[in-house]
Formats: structure tokens, C-alpha cells, sequence
């Protein structure tokens, strides 16, 4: 599994970037910045809203698409 979060990823699948989520989330940019760069982790609530705005689910956020099949597939 990947690192500890992939924000970063999906801002670039997304073509977006830190500053605009810093600006939907309200936040400072090194704030978010901080969350691109695995620095600092955001909280549950900040992650849903991150998801939200990026218009993925969380688990997007946090596990490859790889890594979410495959745990699928352990499930069952």
C-alpha cells in the first residue's frame, strides 16, 4: 500500500492544485500543503470534506485503486 495519504495524486488526476484546495477548504495553503506533502495528516472531517470537493471517495484518498481492489477482493 502507498504512503500515507495520496492527496497529492489526485489533485494531479484531478488537474488541480494545493492553492485551490486550500481555497474550497477554507484553509491556509501550508496548511494543505502540509496534507499534499504527508507532513501532517487531516483530520476525518477535513479528508470527507477533501473527498467531497475532489469528488472521490475517501478511500481514493488513501489506497491506489490496486490497493482498494485488493482489499475488495480479501473481503470476500
Amino acid at each position: 500500500m502507498s504512503g500515507l495519504n495520496r492527496i497529492k495524486i489526485v489533485l494531479v488526476e484531478k488537474d488541480k492544485t494545493g492553492r485551490w484546495l486550500a481555497e474550497q477548504l477554507g484553509k491556509s495553503f501550508n496548511m494543505v500543503n502540509s496534507y499534499v506533502q504527508n507532513r501532517t495528516q487531516p483530520s476525518i472531517e477535513t479528508l470527507y470534506k477533501i473527498a467531497s470537493i475532489l469528488d472521490v471517495e475517501v478511500d481514493e484518498l488513501l489506497y491506489s485503486k490496486d490497493d482498494i481492489e485488493q482489499i475488495n477482493i480479501n473481503k470476500q
